[in-house]
């Protein structure tokens, strides 16, 4: 059997985590900082607890630069729970805004400031998704759902411009975005597709007065990995499990203008008249921002993974931050993709160069007459070169290498080595 060190993972998720952090929560799980307990052992409220939360809060916020104007939170439920607690959170910062403006008008009054929200709701809640790729379009479905297709606006499908299939980015002139749309949602890396926006979309940036689109991003893959403008966003979500930690927690990055005391979410009875749906408690970022991340029990063995791997970034690249993992992450996809163009007649990289992912490069082989056999090959061969994970998402088939901030420069060089030799054979 293999050992550790002679495997470089490139699994989709959850991802490889660094040996050394490994090595520490082995450890923490037996004895945490000679308390005599393990770290999975202690209550949540414990001001151990706090400490490893607040640590992490403030290493992350020192990482990607976060302004002090965001709230950052550690929730449960993955990229699908915040699927459904954007909805919730987001419309129901919309009512209140729009609660707040009916006041103006009918003063205490509610029955009557009841009145002129329901026809708002009819006429003017939209909730707007750009639909990229395989999560994205599970994003779009889910608000669908919870408040009903005729709220949900569909910006822009990528599967309209590439026959049918995600690959591409439609251009930002074609978008139809909503006018004040309770939040404008994209997914900026898909991982089933290999899909990647290459910056933030022009076409939702702020303006100088700060107004404008109310920006909502998936970063579950792509988070660590390269500068993001976080002050162009009110909410930006990602699971731990592939550049942060564990999987088991989710973070929120908020901004805090969507939340109390500059907009309290509507009371439930608010809700049931204007038949909108009212989001369980653990999914509110009032709630959880309210109580530190703990209003219910968290794992902070979890949140103790995702603060090391932190601690561990910010000594690796020091001054240089997010800035210093992005050069890196660059290099390594540049490795894996012009190994790639080298061999045009065996390989196919599915998504088009104007949107390539550089944390899940997708691929085809289609040298031979049977494509499934050859994939097998190439499979079972680099396996037998200590690269493991590559086999492609199951709704897609094909070859997958998700790039992640845990493969070293050397294992992307390991891959584009043998992507060579195999295309040479």
């Amino acid at each position: 059997m293999p050992s550790r060190a002679e495997i470089t993972y490139f699994g989709a998720g959850p991802a490889a985590l660094p040996t050394d952090v490994l090595e520490s929560a082995a450890s923490a799980l037996l004895d945490y900082q000679g308390t005599g307990l393990g770290i999975a052992e202690h209550s949540h409220r414990s001001a151990l607890a706090a400490k490893i939360i607040d640590e992490a809060k403030a290493d992350l916020a020192n990482y990607l630069d976060i302004p002090s104007d965001y709230e950052i939170l550690f929730m449960q439920g993955g990229g699908s729970g915040e699927f459904s607690a954007t909805v919730y959170n987001l419309v129901g910062a919309w009512v209140t805004r729009k609660q707040q403006e009916a006041a103006k008008q009918a003063g205490d009054d509610e029955a009557k400031i009841a009145e002129i929200l329901q026809k708002q709701v009819a006429s003017e809640l939209k909730l707007d998704y750009v639909v990229t790729g395989g999560w994205s379009l599970k994003a779009y479905q889910e608000a669908c759902r919870l408040v009903g297709e005729e709220h949900v606006n569909l910006v822009a499908d990528a599967r309209k411009i590439n026959d049918g299939k995600f690959g591409k980015i439609p251009e930002e002139s074609s978008w139809k975005l909503s006018q004040n749309a309770a939040m404008v949602y994209y997914c900026d890396n898909e991982t089933v597709d290999g899909v990647e926006f290459p910056g933030f979309p022009q076409i939702l940036t702020p303006n100088a007065d700060g107004s404008g689109p109310i920006v909502v991003a998936d970063m579950s893959s792509n988070i660590l990995s390269r500068r993001i403008p976080v002050k162009n966003y009110h909410v930006i979500f990602f699971g731990a499990q592939k550049n942060l930690g564990s999987t088991g927690i989710t973070v929120a990055i908020v901004k805090k203008d969507l939340l109390p005391p500059v907009t309290p979410q509507p009371s439930p009875k608010l809700l049931r008249k204007l038949g909108l749906p009212i989001g369980p408690i653990v999914l509110s970022y009032e709630t959880i921002a309210k109580n530190n991340s703990l209003y219910n029990t968290l794992s902070i063995f979890d949140v103790y993974i995702a603060g090391q791997v932190l601690k561990k970034l910010l000594a690796t690249y020091r001054q240089y931050k997010v800035d210093g993992q992005e050069a890196v992450a660059n290099e390594k996809a540049k490795l894996i993709y012009e190994a790639l163009e080298a061999y045009p007649e065996v390989y196919r990289i599915v998504p088009d160069k104007t949107a390539r992912s550089r944390m899940n490069i997708c691929f085809r082989i289609i040298k031979g007459p049977d494509t499934d056999a050859s994939e097998k090959s190439f499979l079972s061969q680099s396996k037998d070169k200590g690269l493991e994970g590559l086999k492609g998402h199951r709704s897609v088939g094909g070859i997958r290498a998700s790039n992640y901030n845990s493969i070293s420069l050397e294992g992307a060089q390991t891959l584009a080595s043998f992507i060579k030799y195999f295309g040479s054979l």
